[in-house]
């Protein structure tokens, strides 16, 4: 694979492997790669979770009626009842 950077983050990259940071512009890469991967799983766990909540908050009988939560939303933005 073949990658090709906007000039600023090549320059970033480039001053990271000559700090010795990384031994490579691939190894740098690879990192903030792997970096992004880890962020995207943790978001992906985060919302899984939080419906996992909502779930478990409605069976226990924690939940509102959708009608009353979409009023409180018309108000909030200032919604025709129709809207």
């Amino acid at each position: 694979m073949n990658t090709h950077l906007p000039a600023d983050l090549e320059q970033f990259v480039q001053a990271k492997v000559r700090s010795g940071r990384f031994a490579s512009p691939d190894e740098a890469i690879t990192a903030a790669v792997r970096l992004l991967r880890q962020q995207e799983e943790a978001e992906e766990a985060r919302v899984l979770e939080g419906i996992r909540q909502g779930l478990e908050d409605m069976r226990a009988g924690r939940g509102r009626p959708a009608e009353e939560v979409f009023a409180d939303i018309r108000r909030e933005f200032n919604l025709s009842p129709d809207a």
